[in-house]
């Protein structure tokens, strides 16, 4: 390979000289620091006592990972090839149930059916990396639907790594976008896996610069495809340099041979551009690259893997599950790029210091701790399963919920496999692993009793539409208990009953979402239901500050009821994940000289919170509004917790309606992918129901549209699309924000809600 030519960064020799001299002096400050980075490692290492060396080994080769991605782009395939490939399963079954059996990971008969992923499955594998020996690999296959990306948020939270897969044909699509911001919000490194490329218009590269201008990251291919479309015949590893073809029936011997003359100038380009990106992130690769030298495969194996762990690298690589092409590979990565246990800095919060954080290091010898991500109903009661942070989990032994305090037996431990179980006796630090017999709640944090530590919570985003729900059988038992359990399940998924239509309302991330609950009812518990017409979650919310100056007297004879609130209420900004500053407290007060005394103070909060529950518009809850309290006033004998947190309610009531409220509604994020010639029609379609179009990418014989649409117009684009586009479109829609509507709308909303409440009157 030829050497890279330098001159076309640099004009003249001293500056040149000049350059790389004052290079190599950061540089060698920049290794006394990452030494320094390494030496602290050690001795933090070492101050964990007994520490044990087949422990330690056992650890290092170990990977949790997750498999990620946009609906449809093959992640349940993918795995089901490693699972055989890794020995895990006898035979392969494709999605959607075409051969009568379905996926392995697919286990629910409504996933096989709708040949979608509804509930993230967890198993686990042994892999055989040539030449490095035998890995441990945790899996958890994630749905790629946004009405389940609850599914995705919670297995992020506990993983150390994950496969992002992406359609070599359709790229970085909106649930990829959404995926790669939960993967940041975990701080999830990543390896990228561009899939079927045996695809008619499938184009690899162009998914690689998706990545770096949709995406935001820094990737390069460490693979490409020899041949695409019906040519695909392997792949070239640009590390090794080396050809790699599957053969057998199901692509289970992977040979190794020279690459291609064919191929030879394209994978001599492409390795520079791999080497050009290392550079930018890994300062080992950066000198070599100015001293005009030549890395080694060990060389970048070391700096890919690095750079990965570090978060400022995705290595990509190529394949097609579904053809058998290139999978042992994508094994061969999880085990050279993504992180141990030991390489993951995880934390907790010690509720005996303050909740002071403090690093949990990932040993068996260590005191347990333990987090119950997900929860299941089995047929042998909850099943709840615990990502093992540190110490070791022993079957007959007793945890303590860091929530509620309460002491627990292990009854039965087990490691998953898709809906299969294997009993266990002790499950190591930094495994995953499932436990019967225990109550809890998702997100609850365990120990073995001597620490009091509590981990912390996962993201759950707040629902974005609503049904009614009534059983045709009335009085049925297993209605509410499947109200419960579901509930229990899912944080997305939320029940209310609503006292003044008399009705059970069922609240979640979308109408695919709430139709499955509707199905798995009737399936699971033999409830047949009514569903009412799908209502969008509004919100209310204020523009402007309002004062208040409330006091709240009743005198009925003896005690009666006293308290004078004084104070104003203001909008609140919404917090979001790019904030770097603590959020505002929605109440605060600032009352002084004992005019209400502190005990009353927590009590005009819950008025305060009684308010928000409904606002006075169309009777939505209120959200982003900041209660301050200044002054007040109290009676020694009439005063109590009541009357004061009635005074706040009123307060609060009469000051929002001299606050400028909105009515807020959500707003989704769609993408639309359709045949080119019905572009025209599509956009039209979206400018009738008030889209607002921000992008628009042609794709060879077909475009894809993003755009921002109000849910409320988006019922019935299903059917709409479907006519419009001959049955050939497809959309994805996302929950983005809440957002005023227009005033017209506004206004026909509060007419409708006063003509529903003068008929319910009636």
């Amino acid at each position: 390979m030829t050497p890279f030519n330098l001159s076309r960064f640099y004009t003249s020799i001293s500056l040149k000289t000049s350059i790389l001299s004052s290079f190599k002096l950061s540089h060698r400050r920049c290794f006394s620091i990452k030494r320094y980075a390494s030496t602290a490692a050690i001795s933090s290492e070492n101050s964990v006592k007994n520490v044990d060396p087949a422990d330690l080994l056992r650890l290092q080769r170990l990977r949790n990972i997750g498999i990620s991605a946009h609906i449809d782009s093959g992640k349940t395939t993918l795995t089901e090839r490693v699972l055989y490939y890794t020995g895990r399963i006898k035979a392969i079954h494709e999605v959607r149930g075409k051969d009568g059996e379905g996926a392995k990971m697919d286990s629910m008969e409504l996933e096989r059916e709708r040949g979608i992923t509804i509930q993230s499955a967890a198993t686990y594998c042994n892999w055989n990396w040539k030449d490095h020996g035998d890995y441990n690999i945790n899996i958890i296959d994630t749905p790629g639907h946004v009405d389940f990306t609850i599914e995705v948020e919670r297995a992020l939270r506990v993983l150390d790594g994950a496969v992002l897969v992406l359609c070599g044909v359709s790229g970085v699509q909106s649930q990829t976008i959404t995926v790669d911001r939960q993967m940041r919000r975990y701080n999830v490194p990543r390896i990228s896996f561009i899939n079927k490329l045996d695809r008619i218009g499938a184009n690899p590269f162009n998914v690689i610069e998706q990545i770096r201008q949709k995406l935001k990251l820094t990737a390069a291919a460490v693979q490409i495809p020899i041949g695409l479309e019906d040519d695909l015949k392997g792949v070239i590893d640009l590390i090794k340099w080396k050809a790699i073809y599957n053969e057998g029936s199901r692509g289970e011997t992977v040979i190794e041979k020279e690459i291609p003359d064919d191929f030879i100038n394209l994978a001599t380009l492409k390795r520079q551009e791999l080497i050009e990106n290392l550079a930018d992130v890994d300062d080992q690769i950066a000198e070599i690259f100015l001293m005009e030298e030549t890395p080694t495969s060990e060389q970048l194996m070391d700096a890919v893997r690095r750079a990965t762990i570090a978060n400022k690298f995705t290595p990509v690589l190529m394949g097609s599950a579904y053809k058998n092409t290139g999978v042992q590979r994508v094994l061969d990565a999880v085990c050279a790029f993504l992180p141990n246990p030991t390489e993951v800095h995880n934390t907790a919060l010690d509720i005996s210091q303050k909740e002071a954080r403090v690093d949990l290091i990932p040993y068996s010898k260590n005191h347990f701790v333990g987090l119950a991500f997900k929860l299941e109903e089995g047929k042998y009661g909850q099943l709840t399963y615990i990502r093992v942070y540190q110490g070791a989990l022993k079957k007959g032994s007793f945890i303590t919920n860091s929530r509620t305090t309460k002491k627990v037996k292990v009854p039965r431990l087990v490691r998953m496999h898709s809906n299969e179980m294997e009993d266990v006796d002790e499950v190591g630090a930094g495994e995953i692993c499932a436990v019967f017999g225990v109550e809890c709640s998702s997100g609850d944090t365990f120990t073995d009793g001597a620490l009091s530590y509590t981990m912390t919570s996962m993201f759950v985003p707040d629902p974005v539409i609503s049904l009614s729900i009534t059983p045709k059988v009335k009085d049925s038992p297993n209605f509410s208990k499947a109200l419960n359990r579901f509930q229990k399940e899912d944080p997305t998924f939320r029940v209310a009953y609503d006292l003044e239509s008399k009705e059970t309302i069922i609240s979640g991330m979308g109408e695919l979402h709430l139709d499955i609950y509707v199905e798995r009812m009737k399936r699971e518990y033999n409830v047949d239901c009514i569903t009412g017409k799908p209502q969008v979650a509004f919100r209310e919310t204020i523009m402007s500050t309002a004062k208040f100056d409330y006091t709240h007297k009743k005198q009925t004879g003896g005690a009666g009821q006293y308290g004078k609130v004084m104070g104003y209420i203001e909008p609140l900004k919404e917090a979001t994940d790019e904030d770097e500053e603590e959020p505002l407290p929605a109440f605060e007060s600032r009352v002084v000289g004992g005019h209400i005394p502190t005990n009353f103070i927590p009590a005009v909060e819950k008025g305060f919170q009684d308010g928000l529950e409904k606002g006075s518009l169309i009777g939505h809850p209120i959200k982003n509004v900041r209660f301050i309290l200044e002054d007040g006033a109290h009676h020694a004998v009439d005063s109590s917790e009541l009357a004061f947190r009635l005074a706040a309610l009123y307060a609060f009531r009469e000051a929002y309606m001299k606050a400028n409220p909105v009515i807020l509604e959500p707003i989704m994020n769609v993408s639309i992918t359709a045949p080119i010639e019905f572009q025209g029609t599509v956009i039209g379609n979206l400018n009738k129901r008030k889209g607002t179009i921000l992008d628009t990418e042609i794709q060879d014989d077909h475009f894809v549209v993003t755009a921002e649409v109000s849910l409320n117009n988006m019922f019935g684009y299903s059917s709409d699309l479907r006519s419009a586009t001959q049955g050939k479109g497809e959309f994805t829609m996302e929950y983005k924000t809440h957002e005023p509507v227009l005033p017209y709308v506004q206004e026909e909303l509060i007419n409708e809600y006063k003509k529903k409440k003068l008929t319910e009157k009636k």
